[in-house]
């Protein structure tokens, strides 16, 4: 492979090539290299100055390293891609948790039962119920009654962090966090992937991607893309041209867009490929909720 010979020049002509998709992201300090490659390095600093945390900036670069030993020469405007070069295996071959739809469509995100029955009776294909409660008799008793909201209904009901209560209940599948994957032992996780529950994992970028990708889930959920008053974010909004690099790295799963998304918002959304878009305030803070979801619906569609 040809010799990158100065790795300060490759950064400069990475920020070059790149810089306008996200100039809207400040630059971030860059982790201490863990080689001495020279196309890791210009990847490490330039991706750091294009604003993406030190954990995400290392996956690019190892990435970028790759896709250069791949293709036998360093290319500054070609973007990471490709599943191979950051690790990414083919769901179907793992075992991984059950399949879902590869486009969940319209994702609501709902506070309780009765929105969750509500929303499926107003044709929303994927409902969530995430029900913020310290008492977990209370919390079995919401989930039990979310399952039943959603009967005669053709929308797949996910649990937000109750897996447990999801099992016990007979819901679709659950949602977790990074966080609450992460404090899964190996044999709840092996418990999870036993009971049949559909299993979606929340990302924040590329580092989080792969940790995800390494329990094969149902689907990833992609965000925040938009600022959120919702829920308090680690990380900022992604945006949507980190979007579209994330849809083409994972795209052998079911992909859902999250975070800030509103009606303006879908066609952009939509563009990146993603297979579904999940709501929260567009739905639960509309005048008119039924109407909102049949607008949303339309869109969907394109």
């Amino acid at each position: 492979m040809p010799s990158l010979s100065d790795w300060r020049a490759g950064a400069q002509a990475i920020t070059a090539a790149h810089g306008a998709r996200f100039a809207d992201f400040p630059a971030q300090p860059a982790p201490a290299p863990t080689s001495d490659d020279p196309v890791y390095r210009a990847a490490l600093a330039a991706c750091s100055q294009l604003g993406f945390i030190g954990i995400d900036a290392e996956c690019l670069a190892q990435a970028w390293m790759r896709q250069s030993q791949r293709l036998g020469a360093f290319d500054a405007t070609l973007w990471p891609c490709n599943p191979q070069d950051f690790g990414v295996q083919a769901r179907a071959e793992r075992a991984g948790f059950p399949a879902c739809p590869q486009r969940l469509g319209l994702y609501a995100v709902l506070p309780d039962a009765a929105w969750v029955g509500r929303m499926a009776r107003a044709g929303v294909p994927t409902v969530q119920l995430r029900f913020k409660h310290e008492d977990p008799a209370a919390i079995a008793r919401e989930v039990r009654a979310a399952v039943a909201a959603v009967q005669g209904t053709q929308a797949l009901l996910f649990i937000n962090d109750h897996w447990r209560d999801a099992m016990a209940a007979g819901a679709y599948g659950v949602h977790l966090g990074q966080e609450d994957l992460d404090a899964l032992a190996p044999e709840e996780l092996a418990q999870l992937r036993a009971s049949g529950l559909r299993l979606g994992v929340s990302t924040h970028g590329y580092a989080e991607m792969l940790r995800a990708d390494a329990v094969a889930p149902s689907y990833i959920a992609l965000g925040a893309v938009f600022p959120t008053t919702l829920k308090k974010m680690a990380t900022v909004p992604q945006g949507v041209a980190r979007l579209g690099g994330y849809v083409q790295l994972m795209q052998g799963y079911p992909l859902v867009a999250i975070g800030g998304i509103g009606a303006a918002q879908f066609p952009e959304i939509l563009a990146t490929g993603v297979g579904s878009i999940a709501v929260v305030r567009a739905l639960v803070q509309a005048p008119h909720p039924e109407q909102a979801a049949a607008a949303l619906l339309q869109h969907m569609q394109g």
